[in-house]
């Protein structure tokens, strides 16, 4: 997403996990292997939670990574069982969550995790600061999450500092296991106006088994903004990304992310849903 802010923005107050309604994992059969399909609720940033859930139902979605408008970090125990009901209402399960931004301050770090782990995430995606990784690596082997690093591509006047696989690889190749990507499709695409051609499927393979997560969005570089999958303008080869994530043993969910037309999404993401599913059918 291009207003990475708002989506790192985290309110720190400590979230109880006691009496939370766990939501079973749910997902969809008609993906290969171990791959669900989802959708990053971004995409319906304009709508309230349960107008955003009823949108993802409507498309058949079972899987979120959620940002902070539509499950607060700050809700206290009661308000996150109500949210949480409501997902389940609407058969929606809470993958993941982000993106938000890591530093050293390791309690702070915690509170995340303390969170994450109430709304039964398996990753969050994350753009955590260099000097934040002693700290991650210790709340990833205590709580069994994820920290899944994505890329914003280009960024102000220069770039992310996560702005490639190699980039995030090299950072994390010696720390715990759970660190890894969570890799913009988009964003990765987005770096070839600043003269860095990225293929999307090349770098999940060198992610490897570090995937955790995946924003699966089309990008138009020269009118700068997101289009529907199979649109010429576009640069995304889908079928390339889901063989390179069953080559990778990629056992989460790709979640669907679409920026433009923010006040009525859903006409295209119907388009982008219909085209994964078809794309993947073909797979064999």
């Amino acid at each position: 997403m291009n207003q990475p802010l708002n989506r790192r923005s985290f309110l720190t107050s400590t979230v109880a996990a006691a009496g939370v309604l766990a939501i079973p994992r749910l997902s969809i059969a008609e993906e290969k292997g171990d791959i669900s399909l989802g959708v990053q609720s971004y995409t319906f940033r304009n709508f309230d939670l349960e107008p955003a859930l009823k949108r993802m139902k409507e498309l058949g979605i079972k899987n979120a990574e959620f940002y902070s408008k539509h499950i607060p970090p700050d809700s206290n125990p009661e308000k996150l069982k109500g949210i949480l009901a409501l997902c389940k209402e609407y058969e929606v399960a809470p993958v993941g969550f982000g993106v938000t931004g890591f530093s050293k301050d390791h309690e702070k770090n915690k509170k995340v995790f303390e969170f994450g782990k109430a709304v039964g995430v398996k990753y969050l995606s994350a753009s955590p600061s260099m000097d934040s990784f002693d700290s991650l690596d210790k709340l990833c082997e205590e709580y069994k999450i994820a920290i899944a690093i994505h890329p914003h591509g280009p960024s102000g006047k220069g770039r992310d500092q996560w702005w490639s696989a190699e980039i995030i690889l090299k950072a994390v190749k010696d720390h715990n296991k759970l660190i890894g990507a969570c890799l913009d499709t988009g964003h990765l695409i987005r770096m070839a106006q600043l003269g860095e051609k990225l293929d999307p499927a090349e770098q999940v393979k060198i992610m490897g088994d570090r995937n955790f997560g995946m924003h699966l969005k089309d990008h138009d570089n020269k009118r700068k903004e997101d289009v529907v999958f199979g649109d010429p303008k576009g640069a995304l080869d889908v079928a390339a990304v889901f063989k390179a994530l069953k080559e990778v043993k990629f056992q989460g969910a790709v979640c669907i992310e679409y920026e433009a037309n923010p006040s009525d999404p859903s006409p295209d993401m119907k388009k982008c849903v219909s085209y994964v599913r078809e794309t993947v059918k073909n797979l064999g």
